[in-house]
């Protein structure tokens, strides 16, 4: 027996030679490793078991995979045997064997996230520690390897401040995160589960340098008034760059070389002066290309052989934001007052609409994220006539892939530090994690052409917080420093612009999204949302098929927020929909009255908001996509990337030219009138032509000609309100009906709305 045991231990022994000691470490660029992971319960204590680990992944992951766990983790209530992992310790182990450095060369230990508070341990020595998942780790362990080593990384238990009570009442759980800057979301939202996940979540490996190498290379820049020349000043950092000469070649979107700087760095921070004349502009989606330069930096040793190099791409342009056309107080006389704050961007001297979304980010496990999946849906959201995102403050900072997306396609960022719906105070620990990581995040992110605006974080002042808050003042302050160029708010929303409503119907004050839009006045609606089932395939592949329909509170709907998510009826509004539709009598008819009503709400409101320009100047409504299965909520993607019907009635809606047509409400009967007022909007710098412009209206097979208006021509990004008119209701024998708005010889303006019929005995 004894002989058995010994034989047993060696052929594991064997095996985890196997697994760790082949990979020998070789001088090239990445050298990514195999790894294990195991908890317990104390910093000291040793594990009892070890499991294989996914890097970049998440330890919820891996345990469920190396343990009986029902899966797949997302279906019905299967998310909650997560809960448990909160509060203990876990270890991330690796092994290699030392490589062979030649002389000047150093082993770097590199990571670009970990979740979230960590030691790294290399042969039973600590040598890192760090809070903060969005700082990139970078240290060299050279000084401490031996011949085989032992990589440890220690991460402690989630942060929390004890506001888990009572647990109906989800603000609870996101006070936990008021003291760190671990994204409040994973405690639990209305869309997203309690799933507090941890983990090495992006790249990470180890890399031989030159004991001359760079770290950093930015390319900032100033435009002339007149856009016609780029003053760069190329800021290179690294380690013993002192006296190394170097080249800098910049080269257009063709390849062709159209500047060539070489030189000498005179210390491992230097600048290098360049200037562009007649750069080629980075425009958003809609108002012209995306141009993006590549530049590429040379480091040469004595003999001017290569040592380092550093490659990336810039995008000219300048971004502001000023003040909205007609914001001045309506008060007349004095004592005056201030306008109301900006809140229209100007890219390239050119006041632009801005409409998009905001983005959460698209799995709950961060590591499990891909550039795939950041692409395919970027390229929605570009399909969708998008030029904007907003990175929400309660998410994550997104993985770099997805800025160089939004570089290349033309999207706007609106990014947002990780601060939401919280009061964070100024106590020093919190302000020193802070600080880290912000500087981080503004410095890793200023480089992309795309990132327009900073803000704070969600719904701050929701929260308690000011302009006077210490945090706000900090991350204000990172900003001017490092990124001077770009904008910076302290939270939305702000004085003038406005967040909500997030329902199609609210029987607190009766009123529809028709109505309720039509009174608000806002700069920029940077939140709404209207309320959508999810697709019923979706629905099939999480719930039970026999909790699918029809919906019960108390069941798999509710965990996956189809109610108590934000008040006892959200996010399956059964009540709004009986008012209507009455009764469903299959799954299939809600989900198709659900998403008629999300469809045409989110047309009207973004449609509505661009009636309201210039005085309005954005609109992004909440959400875009969601990171797991909901039974329903305001996304107008469903989990993993499937559009609703939704998507494509706002894409509809932002295109940027339309006829559109205001109505009073969606429900109508026999003998109502129906009053409506046309518009043109136009969001492009082109001069348009005049247009014969027709209304029908579309009900039980029949078309009939209800109205007809010449449109005269519109100015450059300039609207043309038309007329007012209305018609009144026939007898019908459908449920719905459709007005349409043909335009002579400009298919590519019309619209389309549908309305409900209502019958009375």
């Amino acid at each position: 027996m004894k002989n058995k045991e010994k034989n047993k231990s060696t052929l594991y022994l064997i095996v985890l030679l196997a697994i760790f000691l082949i990979p020998k470490l070789v001088a090239e660029e990445k050298n990514y490793l195999q790894w294990q992971i195991a908890y317990h319960n104390g910093e000291q204590e040793q594990p009892e078991h070890w499991y294989p680990a996914t890097v970049p992944g998440a330890v919820q992951h891996d345990v469920m995979n190396a343990d009986n766990y029902k899966q797949p983790w997302w279906y019905a209530d299967n998310v909650t045997q997560f809960e448990w992992m909160e509060d203990v310790w876990f270890t991330y182990r690796t092994s290699f064997v030392s490589p062979k450095l030649k002389e000047g060369e150093r082993l770097y230990f590199y990571s670009k996230g970990i979740d979230y508070k960590f030691n790294i341990i290399l042969n039973g020595k600590t040598i890192w520690e760090q809070e903060g998942m969005f700082t990139y780790v970078d240290v060299d362990i050279t000084d401490y390897l031996e011949e085989s080593n032992l990589l440890q990384v220690l991460l402690y238990p989630v942060p929390k401040l004890g506001f888990d009570d009572p647990p109906e009442n989800p603000d609870n759980f996101r006070k936990n995160a008021r003291e760190s800057t671990k994204p409040a979301v994973s405690y639990r939202w209305d869309w997203h589960p309690r799933c507090i996940t941890r983990g090495i979540w992006d790249e990470t490996y180890l890399e031989i340098r030159q004991k001359a190498h760079l770290d950093d290379v930015w390319v900032s820049y100033v435009l002339d008034e007149e856009l016609s020349n780029a003053f760069m000043n190329i800021e290179v950092s690294g380690e013993d760059l002192e006296n190394k000469r170097y080249q800098w070649t910049l080269k257009d979107s063709s390849g062709i070389t159209v500047l060539d700087k070489q030189g000498v760095l005179l210390s491992d921070h230097s600048f290098i002066e360049a200037e562009l004349s007649s750069p080629e502009l980075w425009w958003p989606n809609g108002y012209g290309n995306p141009y993006l330069y590549s530049f590429k930096l040379r480091l040469f040793d004595n003999n001017m052989q290569e040592i380092d190099n550093h490659e990336s791409k810039v995008g000219f342009r300048k971004i502001e934001l000023i003040t909205n056309e007609k914001s001045w107080s309506n008060s007349p006389g004095f004592p005056a007052t201030s306008p109301l704050p900006p809140a229209s961007l100007s890219v390239n001297n050119r006041r632009i609409f801005a409409k998009g979304s905001n983005w959460v980010h698209p799995e709950v496990f961060i590591g499990n994220i891909t550039a795939d999946r950041y692409r395919e849906q970027i390229e929605l959201a570009k399909n969708a006539n998008f030029n904007i995102l907003r990175v929400w403050g309660g998410g994550i900072v997104n993985k770099e892939s997805f800025y160089d997306i939004c570089d290349e396609l033309g999207i706007l960022v609106w990014q947002e530090f990780p601060l939401a719906c919280n009061y964070y105070a100024g106590k020093p620990s919190y302000l020193k994690i802070l600080e880290q990581e912000a500087i981080s995040i503004v410095k890793r992110l200023r480089k992309h052409a795309s990132v327009a605006l900073w803000s704070g974080g969600n719904e701050l002042y929701w929260a308690g917080m000011t302009e006077q808050s210490l945090p706000l003042r900090l991350l204000n302050s990172v900003c001017y420093s490092l990124d001077p160029q770009t904008p910076y708010i302290n939270t939305s929303p702000y004085y003038g612009v406005g967040h909500g409503h997030y329902l199609f119907y609210d029987k607190d004050s009766d009123k529809e999204v028709f109505q309720w839009m039509v009174e608000a006045r806002n700069t920029a609606y940077t939140e709404f949302g209207v309320p959508g089932i999810s697709n019923a395939e979706v629905l099939k592949s999480f719930i039970p098929a026999d909790k699918l329909f029809p919906p019960e509170k108390e069941s798999v709907w509710s965990m996956h927020h189809g109610f108590n998510a934000w008040r006892k009826s959200s996010w399956a509004e059964m009540e709004t929909y009986r008012k209507y539709f009455g009764e469903p009598a299959s799954l299939e008819e809600l989900v198709n009255n659900s998403q008629l009503m999300q469809s045409e709400g989110y047309k009207f409101i973004f449609e509505e908001a661009r009636r309201q320009k210039p005085y309005c100047s954005m609109a992004i409504n909440w959400c875009f996509q969601e990171p797991w299965p909901s039974a329903a909520n305001n996304s107008i993607i469903n989990w993993p990337n499937e559009p609703k019907e939704a998507y494509y009635h706002v894409s509809d809606a932002l295109r940027p030219v339309l006829i559109s047509m205001r109505a009073s409400k969606f429900q109508f009967k026999e003998g109502d009138n129906f009053p409506f007022d046309l518009y043109l909007l136009n969001d492009t710098y082109d001069r348009l032509e005049k247009c014969e412009v027709k209304l029908f209206l579309i009900y039980d097979n029949k078309e009939e000609e209800l109205y007809s208006w010449n449109c005269p021509e519109a100015m450059p990004f300039e609207n043309v309100v038309g007329p007012s008119a209305h018609f009144i209701i026939p007898k019908m024998g459908s449920k719905l009906f459709e007005v349409k708005v043909k335009v002579n010889n400009r298919p590519e303006y019309e619209s389309t709305y549908r309305f409900a019929y209502k019958h009375v005995n």
